[in-house]
């Protein structure tokens, strides 16, 4: 098992309701709720982000595509929005993506691109199977702490907040293995490499020591 990204994206939420802080890759950004359930409306909704996820992958993958076509399509916008209906008892969501292109394209270009959109990867994805999957952890110190170490930097692990997912094992065998005493291998990868797995860890149970 490997993800897609190297870190996992965050978020935090405080008292003040409905303000996350999300934290990916390169910086941060504020999601909130709409006033009319109780938010301030100070940055995108849930709702509006998966929808951004929609629009911009596929306009990502239609400049892909157009330019290795070579056509002159410089410019481009899509307009996403969705609603839920019930059929047959059970519950679908319809998600609408209306494609503009703001210079001339043939009948022939502008099959080719709504093909190319319903292809995007995020379309792909919701499309496809998907699993939601929920693991919770408790943010509290451990007096029962071990630590491993190979001169050149030591790795803290908390039992108290580890979860066991497995994560760390199946991305990095050859320094972390639960079969075997001790579980971690120093020896097994660089520093860096261990370095970058332990800033995986979702949970904080594994860190680098200061």
């Amino acid at each position: 098992m490997e993800y897609l990204l190297d870190y996992p994206v965050k978020a935090l939420i405080e008292p003040e309701k409905y303000k996350c802080t999300v934290e990916w890759r390169h910086g941060k950004f504020i999601t909130d709720e709409p006033r009319e359930i109780g938010g301030k409306d100070e940055g995108p909704d849930p709702h509006t982000l998966l929808l951004s996820s929609v629009a911009t992958c596929t306009l990502a993958t239609l400049r892909m595509y157009i330019d290795r076509k070579g056509w002159d399509i410089p410019d481009m916008a899509v307009a996403v929005n969705m609603y839920h209906e019930t059929k047959d008892g059970k519950s679908v969501t319809v998600i609408d993506r209306d494609l503009n292109f703001f210079t001339p394209v043939t009948d022939e270009q502008r099959e080719r691109l709504v093909h190319i959109a319903k292809v995007c990867p995020i379309s792909k994805m919701l499309e496809g199977e998907v699993q939601v999957r929920a693991f919770a952890y408790s943010d509290h110190s451990s007096l029962d702490k071990h630590t491993y170490t190979n001169e050149e930097i030591t790795v803290e692990w908390n039992p108290g907040l580890c979860r066991h997912a497995g994560r760390c094992a199946t991305q990095l065998p050859q320094v972390f293995n639960p079969a075997e005493k001790p579980w971690i291998n120093m020896d097994g990868a660089t520093t860096r490499e261990i370095r970058e797995q332990v800033a995986r860890c979702p949970t904080g149970a594994l860190k680098i020591a200061k």
